[in-house]
């Protein structure tokens, strides 16, 4: 059994009366890919912008490696190696992808981005962005300019810089938005590369790549983590298929797929 390496104790976040996230709990074990699903709005990127550092919690604990990280900003949880990649992209399209990777290194190794102009020169940067480049196979394209990649190779980018600042817990929204189904295809297979060296939180509505690629999901509901289980546990929980399609007894009863 993997130890469990984040911890989230009654957390809650509030905008006005809206309550995002409800004395939510969720426990994320090492080496794992733990996927959160629930409908739109139960709360599944509030939850990741509160693990990123984003949105700060108005209360609750959140616990990474038994640390206490609640109040930590986001510069100090990636340093601690928490990264997420964002469901929409941040890439800086008129630089190549070799800049933009370059630009990631450094930031997890606090060099000054005063040097936008010569970053790609300088060689622990370089090797870095090397490095993450062949993690999401993108080193035949180090050259070419951002803006004219696809978007499922501007998507892997986007993996790459996450990668680039060595997280131990990846946090990834959405990554297969906006793809085609041969993207989608190659994301899914990088991910699941991923899984020898990381863990990772997944939060995904491509349900057949969330039930092929999680060792545990996560479902939210209203912001409450609703049921926890394996893939085949959670397709087949009543609780859950009840959240997804109502208690509508004239809907159809089909299981999660």
């Amino acid at each position: 059994m993997s130890h469990t390496v984040l911890q989230v104790d009654q957390l809650v976040k509030r905008f006005g009366g809206l309550v995002a996230t409800d004395h939510c709990n969720l426990e994320i074990r090492a080496g794992e890919v733990h996927a959160l699903i629930g409908p739109n709005g139960a709360g599944k990127t509030t939850l990741l912008a509160q693990l990123s550092g984003e949105l700060a919690a108005d209360s609750g604990r959140i616990l990474f490696e038994g640390r206490d990280i609640t109040r930590l900003p986001i510069h100090k949880r990636v340093a601690a190696g928490i990264v997420r990649s964002f469901q929409i992209t941040t890439l800086l399209p008129r630089l190549t992808v070799r800049e933009n990777l370059a630009l990631a290194v450094q930031a997890r190794t606090g060099h000054s981005f005063d040097f936008l102009g010569t970053v790609a020169d300088e060689s622990d940067l370089d090797q870095g962005a090397d490095e993450a480049a062949r993690r999401v196979g993108l080193s035949d394209v180090m050259e070419q300019i951002v803006g004219t990649l696809s978007h499922g190779r501007q998507r892997a980018l986007e993996l790459g810089m996450a990668l680039a600042c060595k997280p131990r817990l990846l946090l990834l929204d959405e990554p297969m938005a906006g793809t085609d189904p041969e993207e989608s295809k190659r994301m899914g297979e990088l991910i699941h590369s991923l899984r020898k060296d990381h863990t990772l939180i997944l939060v995904e509505h491509d349900m057949d790549a969330v039930f092929r690629l999680a060792d545990r999901i996560s479902v939210l509901v209203a912001g409450r983590v609703i049921a926890t289980g394996s893939p085949d546990e959670i397709r087949n929980n009543p609780q859950v298929i009840a959240a997804y399609l109502g208690d509508d007894e004239t809907q159809s009863a089909e299981p999660i797929q």
